[in-house]
C-alpha cells in the first residue's frame, strides 16, 4: 500500500489515467458519432458494398453539386421522409453534408431507424472536392 501513497507514485498514477482516457477517447467518439469515412474509403463502400448516400445539405447546394447517385434528404425531414427513399436498411448508408461536422449529428438518429451501418463522409463535399473527386449536377 506505500506505493499509492507515495507522491510521486500518485502523480505516475495520474498520468497513466490521462493518457488512457486519450487513446480511448477517438475509439468513444466513433461509437457515439459513427464512422468517419475518407473520401476514397467512401468510394469503395458505394462500388463494393452498395452504400446508399444521402445528402443532408440545403436544396440548392444539392443541385449546385452532389456525390455521383446520392439522394437529397434534410436531417430534419429523416423521420418522415426516409421511407420515402426506399432505402435497404441492410446496406451501408453513407451521410453526406457541407463539412461532415452536422451529418454526424444524424447518426444515432438513423441507427434508431433501423439502418445497422452508418457512415459520414470525413471533411463532406468539401473534402470529396479535395481529392479531386467528381460531382454531378
Amino acid at each position: 500500500m506505500n506505493f499509492l501513497t507515495q507522491i510521486d507514485n500518485l502523480a505516475l498514477i495520474a498520468l497513466l489515467l490521462v493518457s488512457g482516457a486519450a487513446l480511448f477517447f477517438p475509439t468513444l467518439s466513433t461509437l457515439i458519432s459513427g464512422k468517419g469515412l475518407s473520401p476514397t474509403e467512401a468510394t469503395i463502400w458505394m462500388n463494393r458494398r452498395k452504400a446508399a448516400v444521402l445528402d443532408l445539405r440545403p436544396e440548392s447546394d444539392f443541385k449546385a453539386g452532389h456525390l455521383p447517385g446520392s439522394k437529397h434528404l434534410l436531417a430534419e425531414q429523416i423521420p418522415s421522409g426516409i421511407d420515402k427513399l426506399k432505402l435497404d436498411r441492410k446496406n451501408p448508408i453513407i451521410l453526406v453534408c457541407h463539412s461532415g461536422m452536422s451529418a454526424r449529428k444524424v447518426v444515432p438518429e438513423l441507427k434508431k431507424l433501423g439502418f445497422s451501418e452508418v457512415a459520414v463522409l470525413d471533411g463532406g463535399v468539401q473534402g470529396w472536392q479535395a481529392a479531386a473527386l467528381p460531382l454531378v449536377k
